[in-house]
């Protein structure tokens, strides 16, 4: 207690110089198109600038401000307009005023008692989400991102089948079977091997030339792991993949998985946003067959990293785990607003160990609101603000036309990519995902050569450097399959102009054409 304490009015004075620097270098010039989409530095040259090296003594608050300055100066904008190279780009005032209060508050919406609002807004945003898949009933939480999402279900669909699961792990089950596209997203793989399932045991079933999972295959790698002794368990269809932007024909799959008795998770990450849009979610036609879906927020919605909630159809109840009644649960029924032991969700059953010291049952509320034994996290960023903020800003036709106005963008950019000289379609967009080369003259009318496709390989990472060094703007490009490398542009920032296509399509001409 000797030690000086925080200086509250010194403090907030730096707080409103550091919001200063944020309204200015991180909205203004991050969204401005005038602005470099980044000042590329090397490695090295990034740490002499930076000096991050952690000593003794503080440092004052000018010091301190420009270190602020120069996080955002060197870091790259990912809300400028011509920032296309993840699923995520753009600012959205509404919500990063969300991310700040969701800072400010500083907790974890696990209890009612700490988090009351927050608990009650995520409550009624995954309720909404829910709608929006078709379900009139069930849970869901929000996830540490889509990946985090994906191998919740993994876990639910594991526990559901084999309860016994969650107390003597895989030791006593059957060979599991996991089936997954080849399209599908590495986190498949990941997830089977952080529960002990083995990537192994992950068949991935053969797409057709659009990148869709073929149903016919599916039924066939059911088959085929059956006749081998292993227990099919999990199907993850996706819609909207990473590269090629395929939605799975859900309505097939969902057949393939009742006749085998089969969770179906529907990977919705990325395309989920469709199901907004009247015109769009024929997409996801069949999503309401499913068992569990991942939905990100953070993508096509541009809500702000991270937002992904993982929804769960399954309304049911049952007593917990023992467990919980050996670590939190008091016997016998409870006074006041406290919920028996016995009424517990999926979510809850699969992941909850009534932590005494949080999940007390006598509490005087209503106890069905402690929601974080839902989730493997005990601390869980409050991820679900930021989007009833821009929901109640823009209201759900407001959502639904961010995403009509992507896909129209796409729509404006393929056209253009037809008409100009040098570039080629790797496949007609069925979403937002445009993949293209660009040929660069020195390639053209060579296409039936040896050495074309190796040469045309080189192109896309050779332009892609030049525009990060220049800093004119920022596009993915990845091999797939049998085809080499090529552009994936992805648009999802409502600031996007035709202008700024049309500069893409410029940009890109210009850094290729003498290669």
């Amino acid at each position: 207690l000797e030690c000086p304490g925080l200086d509250t009015a010194t403090g907030e004075e730096f707080l409103q110089e550091v919001f200063q620097i944020l309204l200015e270098e991180g909205v203004r010039k991050s969204t401005d198109v005038t602005q470099k989409v980044c000042d590329w530095k090397e490695p090295q040259e990034l740490r002499d600038l930076l000096d991050l090296e952690l000593r003794s003594d503080g440092e004052g608050r000018e010091r301190l401000l420009q270190r602020c300055r120069d996080v955002l100066r060197f870091s790259v904008r990912t809300g400028h307009p011509r920032f296309f190279n993840q699923l995520f780009s753009g600012l959205d005032h509404h919500a990063l005023a969300g991310r700040f209060l969701t800072e400010t508050l500083n907790t974890s919406p696990y209890t009612y008692e700490v988090a009351p609002v927050l608990v009650l807004m995520e409550e009624q945003v995954l309720a909404k989400l829910r709608e929006l898949v078709g379900w009139s009933s069930g849970d869901g939480i929000f996830a540490p991102g889509g990946s985090m999402s994906n191998m919740l279900a993994m876990n639910v669909a594991r526990f559901r089948r084999f309860p016994e699961s969650r107390s003597r792990g895989n030791w006593d089950l059957p060979r599991l079977g996991l089936f997954a596209s080849q399209e599908s997203h590495y986190s498949i793989l990941k997830g089977a091997a952080l529960l002990g399932i083995g990537t192994d045991n992950v068949h991935l079933v053969r797409t057709d030339e659009r990148g869709k999972m073929i149903p016919e295959e599916l039924e066939k790698e059911i088959q085929r792991v059956k006749a081998e002794g292993s227990e099919p368990l999990f199907v993850c269809a996706t819609s909207g993949t990473t590269v090629l932007g395929a939605f799975d024909p859900l309505d097939a799959i969902a057949d393939v998985c009742a006749r085998h008795g089969l969770w179906l998770h529907v990977d919705a990450a990325w395309g989920g946003s469709a199901l907004l849009s009247p015109q769009l979610r024929h997409l996801l036609a069949g999503i309401h067959r499913s068992d569990s879906v991942t939905w990100n927020p953070h993508k096509l919605l541009m809500v702000g990293l991270q937002c992904s909630a993982f929804l769960l159809h399954d309304s049911s109840v049952g007593a917990p785990h023992p467990e919980f009644m050996l670590l939190g649960c008091l016997p016998g029924p409870l006074i006041n607003f406290g919920a028996p032991c016995s009424s517990q969700g999926l979510l809850q059953r699969c992941h909850g160990v009534g932590a005494s010291y949080l999940f007390q049952r006598d509490k005087f509320y209503d106890v069905s609101l402690d929601t974080g034994d839902k989730s493997p996290q005990c601390g869980r960023r409050a991820d679900g603000l930021k989007l009833w903020i821009l929901w109640k800003a823009v209201g759900t036709r407001g959502l639904a036309q961010r995403v009509e106005r992507a896909f129209s963008a796409t729509r404006y950019l393929l056209e253009q990519v037809k008409r100009r000289e040098g570039f080629q379609l790797v496949m007609e967009p069925e979403f937002i995902n445009l993949c293209f080369w660009f040929i660069p003259p020195s390639l053209r009318g060579q296409e039936n050569s040896l050495e074309f496709w190796d040469k045309l390989g080189k192109v896309a990472p050779a332009i892609k450097e030049k525009m990060i060094r220049r800093g004119s703007m920022m596009v993915g490009y990845q091999p797939q399959g049998s085809h080499v490398n090529f552009f994936r542009q992805i648009i999802t920032n409502p600031a996007v102009t035709r202008q700024d296509l049309d500069f893409f399509l410029d940009e890109i001409q210009e850094l290729g054409w003498d290669l």
